[in-house]
């Protein structure tokens, strides 16, 4: 007997069409037989062979699995509303991506910066002023030229070595993906005003995802990029240190390379004790688990890249420490398996579980992504003074015509329920 599928969710994207693999996984759950159907008639076995390896191909090239094994208990704030702050509405004709964060001194201003379209243009900014509740566009305040830089702007505040503090946007591309590499827009008032700076000319699929001030006051910021700056495999992490609070760098090194694998995307940050320096990475093959490594000498040198804990296995981590020492970490799902795969989730342990591989206390659900798989979670992620969490991402929000939005949640541990296995 030969299995056919039928019926399977094809919605169209930018003039194509493209299969909606959360949706086939949805129903081959619940009707197996809209999935597949015996085929009993040598007439048949040919046309529906084909179908048959249409259907594989599909869950291979998505990484669909058609039975949830969660290895954490699950906490789901997805559908809890309250929690939840559109700084910026996708529309049918405007999709909002990409957003970062800074929380400044005064633990309640908070900045965000994203890009329209998917990796597109900068432009937009918003500032909040009472920890991310209510936030206010300041898009007029910003060169004009910022709207020509590409790709997922990070923002960061640096420190000068005459202690002077300043703000830093900075993209992959000037002009165009491919351009230029890693223009920035700066400002010395706290982002009352903007300049815009020269490209650093790195060139890069994105720019710094994650930066840590060293001990010595200089910084180190990681980045990642494929065979001449293009965005294919094979994927490479390369660093490059700054001693002057932002405006040069050192030439860049490679730091992770794995045979097979593609890191990318790096999140650095240092352990509780300050002496070490942890890196989690994507790894954009998706057929396991994400990348780890770690530092014990201010980045001069790197450990071999490992797999993370499978609690930890996802796209885009942004870390805070709580006031206890917990650590949650957020980004978009990628877990084999799980059943919150594609979502916008954090994982919840202590520093100790990831060097020691352990799977860690729980993870969160905190916002369901119900447009095409996987588009959503790249972070910001602040703590607040009375320990509340601001995440803030880019989501499908709701399934309906508009594209991603860039919503923020707040959550606080102390006041969730207990998690609960799956």
């Amino acid at each position: 007997m030969l299995l056919h599928c039928v019926n399977l969710p094809i919605r169209s994207l930018e003039g194509g069409l493209l299969l909606d693999s959360d949706s086939v996984m949805e129903q081959c759950r619940k009707e197996p037989s809209s999935c597949y159907q015996p085929v009993q008639t040598k007439a048949h076995t040919m046309k529906h062979s084909l179908k048959l390896v249409l259907l594989f191909l599909i869950l291979a090239t998505f990484n669909v699995n058609l039975q949830a094994a969660d290895e954490l208990p699950l906490i789901d704030l997805s559908k809890q509303t309250d929690r939840q702050t559109v700084i910026a509405a996708g529309t049918p004709e405007v999709y909002q991506g990409h957003p970062t964060t800074l929380l400044m001194p005064d633990r309640k201003t908070i900045y965000a910066v994203w890009c329209i379209n998917h990796g597109g243009s900068a432009g937009p900014m918003a500032r909040s002023t009472d920890g991310g509740k209510t936030w206010q566009r300041i898009d007029d305040r910003l060169p004009a030229g910022y709207s020509t830089h590409q790709n997922c702007p990070s923002i960061y505040r640096m420190i000068g070595p005459d202690g002077t503090a300043r703000l830093w946007v900075f993209s992959a591309a000037l002009g165009k993906r491919g351009g230029p590499g890693m223009p920035s827009i700066m400002s010395e008032d706290d982002g009352q005003t903007w300049k815009e700076m020269p490209p650093l000319g790195f060139p890069c699929v994105m720019t710094f995802s994650s930066m840590v001030r060293l001990k010595d006051g200089r910084y180190l910021g990681l980045y990642h990029r494929g065979p001449n700056g293009k965005d294919r495999a094979p994927l490479v992490v390369l660093q490059t240190i700054s001693s002057d609070g932002g405006f040069t760098w050192s030439k860049p090194r490679i730091v992770a390379e794995v045979a097979g694998k593609n890191p990318c995307e790096p999140c650095v940050f240092r352990s509780p004790d300050g002496k070490q320096l942890c890196c989690l990475m994507r790894e954009n093959t998706h057929k396991g688990r994400s990348l780890m490594m770690f530092s014990n000498d201010e980045g001069q040198s790197w450990t071999k890249p490992v797999d993370t804990p499978w609690g930890l296995t996802g796209d885009r981590h942004k870390q805070v420490f709580t006031k206890d020492g917990q650590l949650v970490i957020c980004f978009r799902d990628q877990a084999p398996g799980s059943s919150t795969r594609g979502h916008f989730v954090a994982w919840v342990g202590t520093y100790d579980d990831i060097v020691n591989g352990r799977d860690g206390k729980y993870r969160i659900k905190l916002l369901h992504q119900y447009g095409r798989r996987g588009d959503c979670g790249y972070p910001g992620v602040e703590l607040l003074p009375d320990g509340t969490i601001v995440a803030t991402t880019y989501v499908k929000y709701r399934d309906n015509a508009n594209q991603n939005s860039v919503v923020s949640v707040r959550f606080d541990l102390d006041d969730l329920p207990q998690p609960k296995a799956d």
